[in-house]
């Protein structure tokens, strides 16, 4: 029997059930109807169907076309069944057959038909919107959407409202998205019950439109409503990426609601990838004492404290991490999580993994903290512990790091060299690790070498290319250095380092800098709020004589991290400036945590300053 027809068998189930043929579901009974009195408990019980046997077989027919590949032929016998019901299911069906067979304008003319046969039916009025949308005819939802808001129970409509962005996701052009969604949403941004989930709607519009500054516009007018509603806060956690100003939102959402812990973890989040490490530690740390039964927070403080080279506070932070997961029993299959903030390494998540719940993470933290303390033995014993696979080349390059530090760069820089290869992945992390530890160790020549037989293997890579320019300032060779990051900004526009570092690099030389500011603004607008980068900028205000500015942005980076470099440039301008106790201070914490920095110890030189 040819594949295309069903069996006897089939064919008699449809006829018993009442046409339940694909995903119909005409007038099967119920699964919990109760059986007759005289039944048994394996028999199943039907009630009878309203299908009469021409509909039945119009309906069996479509669906015979559709398995031999007429699709168009069993589209059209569907739909022709729907609209002599009117059932809805059948419109349904029809719609997905036209979408089956890649027939858009097909689908749209079923569901205008479902839409007038059943004006009332919320499901045609999404078909509808959704099918526009994905006919790049996103103009023509806007009648159909404030229908389906008029038809959606008053108790609903802030849900529906709020999930109206989603509807437009894969509009190919978003910049039509918050005029559309204005105009069907006027009646009811003033009312009551649906301004708040209205403004953020608009506000998600404009986001996905590319414009941040009017997103938050509506953020703030939602969070000026009702500073403890969930939806600016979201919206602005979003959108603090691009804009430092949603900040204030969040902040007066903890403070309306200070126990709120996921939100003030994803907020600590934010500004670690900030790089405003201080800041974020202020938040987590709220956390573990809002609640200090919660792991994944302590490993969060632990990263923050490591990133402040806070090795104590760090290794307390762990340990009670890893006392809280040995406490609690283990679930079989645990989901993969992420403890919001940095990790032991800049830029990186701490991750709580499935197989170990976190402890290797754990572990290789704390042998960072040892190594941070010059503890090696403690930090080999921790490195002992790690057996996971997917961690071995980690593990090499901290073990390398601790043979550098003990004065054995050669073995150190051997061992990186040794270490297997499993990708091309694994061979740049090898190679950006040799060159990390001959950059500790000054080695600049011996590393600038190494970057450029990595950008003949790794051709036009941003990152590489952006560690090679960093060594030829190092190398004093500045024309080099400014060819490799204009390079990288070609390849990367959005690459604020390269910027940042351009502009700094122009300023700290006296060099064009007037483009030098230029530079680090734009930089500043592709990472809002980053210390290193606001350091940046108050230092070429500093060499352009603008003191009190300088002071203004060196103070607010050194607040959010109160780096040793940041230190000796904000101490520098103190000083300048005549402030000379409050630059003693400065300059003594920075020297606190860490007297072999380079900058700090120069600068301390050059301006005679007695500590």
């Amino acid at each position: 029997m040819p594949a295309r027809f069903p069996t006897a068998k089939a064919v008699c189930a449809l006829v018993m059930t009442g046409c339940t043929w694909a995903p119909l579901a005409w007038s099967q009974a119920p699964a919990s109807a109760a059986p007759a009195a005289d039944s048994t408990a394996s028999e199943p019980t039907f009630q009878n169907s309203g299908l009469d046997a021409a509909l039945f077989y119009q309906l069996l027919i479509g669906e015979l076309e559709l398995s031999a590949r007429e699709g168009s032929t069993a589209f059209l016998v569907v739909l022709d069944a729907a609209n002599k019901t009117k059932n809805e299911q059948l419109y349904k069906r029809a719609v997905d057959m036209a979408l089956q067979i890649r027939a858009g304008s097909q689908a749209l003319i079923a569901v205008q038909s479902w839409r007038k046969a059943l004006p009332t039916s919320r499901d045609a009025h999404r078909y509808l919107i959704e099918l526009l949308v994905a006919l790049n005819r996103s103009p023509e939802t806007a009648e159909p959407l404030r229908s389906l808001i008029r038809l959606t129970q008053e108790s609903e409509r802030p849900g529906l409202i709020s999930s109206l962005p989603r509807f437009f996701e894969r509009t190919g052009d978003r910049s039509l998205i918050p005029e559309i969604l204005t105009g069907a949403l006027q009646p009811y941004v003033d009312a009551p019950a649906t301004a708040d989930a209205s403004l953020i709607a608009i506000g998600r519009s404009w986001q996905a439109a590319g414009d941040s500054a009017r997103a938050l516009e509506y953020a703030q007018r939602a969070h000026a409503r009702d500073a403890s509603a969930d939806g600016p806060v979201l919206l602005a956690l979003e959108l603090l990426p691009t804009t430092i100003d949603a900040e204030p939102i969040v902040q007066g959402y903890l403070k309306a609601r200070p126990q709120a812990s996921a939100v003030r973890m994803f907020y600590a989040r934010a500004l670690g990838m900030s790089q405003r490490y201080l800041e974020a530690l202020t938040q987590v740390d709220r956390v573990t004492r809002d609640n200090p039964a919660q792991s994944a927070p302590w490993l969060t403080l632990g990263a923050l404290h490591l990133e402040l080279r806070q090795p104590k506070e760090a290794t307390v932070a762990i340990t009670t991490f890893i006392e809280r997961i040995q406490s609690t029993p283990q679930v079989s299959n645990p989901p993969k999580t992420a403890a919001a903030g940095p990790a032991a390494e800049a830029g990186s998540e701490a991750v709580v993994e499935s197989d170990d719940r976190g402890l290797t993470q754990a572990w290789l933290m704390l042998a960072q903290a040892a190594e941070q303390q010059g503890n090696f033995k403690a930090a080999e014993a921790w490195l002992a512990k790690v057996d996971t696979p997917a961690r071995a080349l980690e593990v090499q390059v901290r073990r390398a790091s601790l043979l550098a530090k003990q004065g054995r760069l050669s073995e150190a820089v051997e061992l990186i060299r040794r270490a297997p290869e499993a990708s091309d992945e694994d061979g740049r992390a090898k190679l950006l690790a040799e060159v990390a530890l001959l950059r500790d160790a000054r080695q600049w020549a011996q590393a600038s070498a190494v970057l450029k037989r990595a950008n003949e293997r790794f051709k036009d890579d941003p990152d590489l290319l952006y560690e090679q320019s960093m060594m030829e300032e190092k190398l004093d060779r500045i024309d080099e250095m400014e060819r490799l990051l204009r390079r990288v900004i070609e390849l990367r526009p959005d690459h604020e380092h390269a910027y940042n570092a351009l502009g700094f690099s122009l300023a700290d030389r006296g060099l064009r800098l007037p483009e030098a500011k230029a530079l680090i603004v734009r930089a500043l607008e592709l990472a809002p709020g980053e210390p290193f980068i606001t350091d940046s900028l108050g230092w070429v205000e500093y060499r352009m004589g603008n003191l009190a500015e300088a002071i203004k942005q060196l103070k607010r980076a050194y607040q959010s991290r109160p780096d040793p470099e940041i230190a000796a440039h904000l101490g520098e301008v103190l000083w300048v400036n005549g402030q000379r106790e409050e630059a003693r201070r400065i300059l003594r914490e920075g020297k606190s945590r860490d007297q072999a920095n380079d900058v700090l110890r120069e600068t301390v030189v050059r301006l005679k300053v007695n500590l």
